[in-house]
Formats: C-alpha cells, sequence, structure tokens
C-alpha cells in the first residue's frame, strides 16, 4: 500500500500571534526581571478568531495537493485486485461548527465538527495474475466524506522563539462513501472498493491532514513571529521580541512575554529591573500590551543617535509661531529678531542636545529633553545671519490616545528653563520681553506645533506596518509609574492570513 505527494491544509497559527511558549528555553530564576514586552490575549479573543477557522479550512482545502494512492488486496474468485486513485481534487467542503478551549498549562484544544468534503478523482482497478498485473479499466469516483477534527496545538520555544506542536491531533470519520461515475446507488463494483478502499483512505487522510496540520502551524507561528519583528522595526532601530518568560496558559487568557530590548548599531541595551506582573492586566478587553518605561527611553535614545529628532521650520509654518498672537508685544519682538526680514527668508532649526528621559506616570507620560533652536536669516544679496540661539530644558506631560486609527498626542503642563541665551537683537541678554515672548510662544505654540508634526509620523510609521487594516475598538492607552497599558478589543483582517496561506500554498 503506497502514497504519495503533500497537501497543504492550514487553519490553527492564527492562534498563536500572541503566545510564545518555552519548553526548550533556558530563563533565569526571575525571568518577569528582563520582561519589557507583554502580550495577553483573552478567551474573546481567541473566539473571534476563531470564527476565520471555516475560511481557512476552505482556502487550503482549495489548494492541496492531495495523494495518489494505491494498493492491492486478494479476493476470492477474482485473485489479487489492485487499484489506484488519482487526481484527487475537493469539489466541495463545508463546516458545521469549531470551537476553541484553553487548556490551562497545557495546549489550545480546538474541535472541528461535521467538515462535509466531497472528493473527486479517478479510479483505476484491474487483476493481477501470478506473473503480472494488468489495469484495464478507469471511471470517475466522488467520496463524500464527514470528519471531525480535534487538535491540541502546544506551544515550544526554539531559539527564543515560538515554534508550534500540533501532531496532537484526531480525525473521526463519520461518513466515508464512494460513488462510482456518479451513480449513488449500491452495486457489486461500488462495494467491493468501498470495502477495502475506505480504511486505506482514512489512513491516508489521518496521516497527511494532521502532519499538515502540524507544518503549516509551525509555518504560520514563523509567519506571525516575523511578521511582529517587522513591526517594531524601522530602518536601523528595532525591538528585540525574543521570549523572556515561560507564557501563562489560562483558562481565559494566553499571555506572552518579551525582552523588548532595543537593537541599534553600536548602541548596546540591557534591561533586569521589570515591573511587570500578571496581575497588572485585567480579562475584560480582549487583547492587551504591556511596556516598559525602559522601552520608551531606549527608543528615544536609538532616535537620537539616528539623528531623527530634528525639526525644519520655515516659510507659513514659521510666521505661525511666531506670529501666533497679534499684539504689540509680539510684533515688536518680531520685528527685533528677524530686523525686517520675510519668513520665507528665514528658517528655524530644532533638535536635542542629548537623549531624551521618559517617565511614566499616571497623569501622562513625562518627556524631559534639553533642546537646541536656531534662527537664521537669509537677507537678500547678504550673507545668512543667525539671529538667535538658545538652549533649553523642557520637561512636558503628554496623554496619547488612538482614535479613527491615528495616533493623537495632547500634551499638558509644560516647564521651560533657558540654559542658552543668544540673541542680537539684545547682545546683552538684558531685556527680558524678548526672552519672555519666546517661552510663551514655546510653551504655547512650539511644543504643540512639534508635537502636531511628531502625530502623523507615528501614524504613517504604523500603518506602513498595516495596523490600518485592523479595526480597533475602543483602544485605551493608560500609563502607570513605570509601564504603560495599550487594551482594545479589535476585529480581525482575515483577508491577510488568507493571501498568507494562498501565497504558501
Amino acid at each position: 500500500m503506497l502514497w504519495a505527494g503533500r497537501m497543504r491544509l492550514g487553519t490553527f497559527g492564527i492562534f498563536l500571534m500572541l503566545v510564545h511558549a518555552s519548553a526548550a528555553c533556558e530563563f533565569g530564576p526571575f525571568p518577569y526581571s528582563v520582561t519589557g514586552i507583554v502580550c495577553r490575549m483573552t478567551k474573546p479573543a481567541a473566539l473571534l478568531l476563531n470564527q476565520e477557522t471555516a475560511q481557512v479550512i476552505q482556502a487550503a482545502f482549495r489548494n492541496a495537493k492531495f495523494p495518489n494512492i494505491t494498493g492491492e488486496r486478494s479476493m476470492r474468485l477474482l485473485g489479487r485486485v489492485a487499484y489506484g486513485l488519482t487526481n484527487i481534487q475537493v469539489n466541495d467542503l463545508s463546516i458545521e461548527q469549531s470551537e476553541v478551549e484553553l487548556k490551562e498549562n497545557d495546549a489550545i484544544h480546538i474541535a472541528i465538527q461535521n467538515v462535509t468534503a466531497f472528493f473527486k478523482g479517478t479510479l483505476t482497478y484491474g487483476y493481477a495474475g501470478a506473473w503480472f498485473l494488468q489495469l484495464f479499466h478507469s471511471v470517475d469516483f466522488e467520496i463524500e466524506s464527514s470528519i471531525d477534527l480535534q487538535i491540541n496545538i502546544k506551544l515550544m520555544c526554539q531559539k527564543d522563539q515560538v515554534a508550534a506542536d500540533a501532531s496532537d491531533c484526531y480525525l473521526t470519520f463519520h461518513k466515508l462513501t464512494l460513488h462510482l461515475q456518479g451513480d449513488k446507488e449500491p452495486g457489486w463494483l461500488k462495494q467491493l472498493f468501498t470495502d477495502f478502499i475506505s480504511f486505506t483512505l482514512k489512513l491516508v487522510l489521518k496521516s497527511e491532514v494532521c502532519n499538515e496540520i502540524n507544518f503549516l502551524a509551525q509555518v504560520l507561528a514563523s509567519f506571525v513571529h516575523d511578521l511582529a519583528a517587522d513591526f517594531v522595526q524601522d530602518e536601523d532601530i528595532s525591538v528585540d521580541i525574543s521570549l523572556a518568560s515561560v507564557p501563562l496558559i489560562k483558562a481565559n487568557y494566553l499571555e506572552s512575554h518579551h525582552k523588548g530590548l532595543v537593537l541599534y548599531k553600536n548602541y548596546s541595551d540591557a534591561f533586569s529591573d521589570s515591573v511587570f506582573s500578571p496581575s497588572l492586566l485585567t480579562e475584560s478587553r480582549m487583547l492587551y500590551f504591556w511596556l516598559s518605561e525602559h522601552i520608551l527611553n531606549s527608543l528615544a535614545s536609538a532616535a537620537f543617535l539616528d539623528k531623527r529628532l530634528v525639526l525644519t521650520i520655515r516659510g507659513e509654518k514659521l510666521q505661525a509661531l511666531f506670529e501666533a498672537e497679534d499684539t504689540e508685544v509680539q510684533r515688536k519682538a518680531v520685528q527685533m529678531i528677524f530686523q525686517g526680514t520675510s519668513y520665507n527668508d528665514s528658517v528655524a532649526k530644532v533638535w536635542s542636545l542629548a537623549q531624551p528621559q521618559i517617565s511614566l506616570q499616571p497623569e501622562g507620560t513625562v518627556v524631559k529633553s534639553l533642546v537646541a533652536v536656531e534662527v537664521s536669516i537669509f537677507p537678500p544679496g547678504e550673507q545668512p545671519l543667525m539671529v538667535l540661539y538658545m538652549e533649553k530644558e523642557i520637561t512636558v506631560t503628554i496623554q496619547a490616545a488612538y482614535a479613527e486609527k491615528k495616533l493623537i498626542l495632547h500634551p499638558l503642563d509644560s516647564r521651560i528653563q533657558f540654559k542658552v541665551f543668544k540673541c542680537t537683537a539684545d547682545p546683552s541678554g538684558n531685556d527680558p520681553s524678548i526672552r519672555n515672548f519666546l517661552q510663551k510662544m514655546i510653551s504655547v505654540v512650539g511644543i504643540p506645533e512639534v508635537i502636531s508634526r511628531i502625530e502623523p509620523a507615528l501614524t504613517s510609521l504604523m500603518n506602513s506596518k498595516g495596523l490600518h487594516l485592523f479595526e480597533i475598538i475602543n483602544p485605551e492607552i493608560i500609563t502607570r509609574k513605570g509601564y504603560i497599558i495599550l487594551q482594545l478589543d479589535f476585529s480581525f483582517p482575515n483577508h491577510l492570513l488568507l493571501d498568507f496561506l494562498e501565497k504558501r500554498l
């Protein structure tokens, strides 16, 4: 009895999106101490993702490469009867029900009831003599089947990333009926082959289907890991999402823990003082992300080293900054600073002089940065002239939100302390009017202007990774001392997985 070929059946990697296990990885005695990122997916999210199972199965069956099945058997009076089933294809498929259950500290159990599949192909059969085998007749066939699938997906860690084991797989057949040449009535030929082909066919389906479930679960696990790794990378800056500890599999949620170390050229990041505890997250929402304060500080440091914290303002934007208030004080200060030069012939440069420091507090994200501002004018026919240079330490508290597929940053209170102040209109620095004007302009207009530039840049970056494809429902960004929590409900864009399956299969 022989069979060959491989089929592509994929269903269950969808549940591996946020969970990583560590059967083959070693962690220290205090693994939570190096946890920078945590993902928690609750039971409602697992149930939602399970709704996509039917479509995934159908897509996989449509692209399946079914093996040919050959065999022979001795029959009284007829001698040896040989047969071959070739060109097997799925003609139709439907699924009645699919359920998912989280088995605490064990596995993800998926039960799929009444998978009704119709296969079609060609049956070639004949009689084998003592010295030769002669196959002399072929008929078209259709196989009607009804199957239940039981799969327990266990999760392992290999090379600090997820590996799925779906080998614990069972198929139960409620029906396996062979029809020849479209004839639905029983006959001696149909009865003859049904008797001994059914057993072979069941063995083949059990072996091939379960092997392919296991195969594709591993492929999808790698796909999801690569997708997540790409999401937290932009050019030379990336985040290490390798596992930091053993995941939790509870009856109501799955939880994975990741190192979250920032990687950038020769920049060295280390972390061993995490405040994470599973009790910090609840079970009321579908999806949770927990991020340590350390990650945000490290990302800010990498952005500084990569010279990304630089902003140039000119023309109408520059005018809007300096003429936000139409007052006598404002007009006098602007005249003194720009010396009558047009805004179109002027430029302001803002950049960070040192790595910004970020502190997460209940009231919001506190950003402290030493910033330089340089304003230069380019009078027609004259050499460029730097008319203003100042260094100032700015501390601002920001509250973040996400709505209508956009990141929203709202600055609250801010504090400004001048460190260096040079202005050609006030060489001695004794004129308080210019400095007071600039301080008010920076706090009221300048900081919101900088943040308004950051909002679309970060939104564009996240959308370039595909975030806009997800329907995110009522997201909440909550800051606490030392960490931040993003909690949300969502609708899964099933076409992403289906597109992947179509390409992979």
